[in-house]
């Protein structure tokens, strides 16, 4: 299990970026002093944003199911020189999520920088009222981001607000939100409610400080095609595979290091991530 730092006393004026502007790590390091939350940690797009918001200097909680994939992530990042705090909760357990938002709190401060990232894919025919199936996409696709909107948004309103600089939601969409792919009606519906909750909290969240994007990525090759069984969307895959590659997770990992870097003036609300290949 990693060690988290514990924050700074209130009374104690020094800010970590204040460190980094000093030493002229600031470049190298754009979010030192920030405190990053991903959800979907263990594997694919979350390690490795996790890894990369550590590089470039945040603190980072990781959240996922697998406890162990955790610890050993935390422990790739602590050897590099960073900060992790493993954190193993369902996000689809509204409390579980609640109580590790206290715990982010107590030892690492308020997250300013929250990838909502945890999701599944698995696309089925619509006649086979796979119910089950269609269950476990909205918990976790809607209901989950819906848990970490309402455990982590407080602190991010009260970072940007006492801090004085911009906090960060980035929520993962995909490009199913608005495109048409048979047998993943229930996916794409998932990601449109995912692209459209994006734009409306922003309208209450940005004059508050905290900007808010949808990342709507194409084709990243990650865990998610692994839980598909359906065979013409095996063969779908396979066949977009061979026409073009894929991107791969360090690429919407750079990313999220880029949205979370631009200046306090800027928010990409809705951004599009294809393979150069993919129309």
């Amino acid at each position: 299990m990693s060690t988290a730092l514990s924050p700074s006393d209130p009374s104690d004026p020094r800010d970590p970026a204040d460190d980094a502007t000093r030493d002229g790590t600031a470049g190298r390091r754009p979010l030192a002093g920030r405190v990053a939350v991903v959800t979907g940690a263990s594997s694919g797009i979350g390690a490795a944003t996790a890894e990369h918001l550590a590089e470039l200097g945040a603190r980072v909680a990781l959240l996922a199911r697998r406890a162990e994939r955790l610890d050993e992530l935390a422990a790739r990042i602590d050897a590099a020189g960073g900060t992790a705090l493993p954190l193993a909760v369902d996000v689809t357990d509204e409390a579980a999520v609640r109580a590790v938002a206290k715990r982010v709190a107590a030892e690492l401060g308020d997250a300013d920088l929250v990838l909502n990232n945890a999701g599944v894919m698995l696309p089925s025919p619509v006649e086979a009222v796979a119910t089950d199936v269609w269950r476990r996409q909205l918990d976790l696709n809607a209901g989950g981001v819906l848990n970490v909107v309402g455990g982590f948004v407080p602190q991010l309103l009260r970072a940007a607000s006492e801090r004085g600089r911009v906090a960060d939601l980035v929520n993962v969409s995909s490009v199913a939100a608005f495109g048409v792919f048979a047998k993943f009606a229930v996916y794409s519906g998932t990601k449109a409610f995912v692209s459209h909750l994006s734009r409306n909290l922003r309208a209450e969240l940005g004059p508050r400080g905290v900007r808010v994007t949808a990342l709507e990525p194409g084709i990243v090759g990650t865990e998610l095609q692994e839980h598909v069984t359906d065979g013409d969307a095996l063969e779908w895959l396979a066949s977009t595979r061979a026409q073009h590659e894929w991107l791969v997770p360090e690429d919407i990992a750079t990313t999220v290091g880029f949205l979370a870097s631009l200046p306090p003036r800027v928010n990409l609300q809705q951004l599009t991530v294809l393979p150069t290949g993919q129309v």
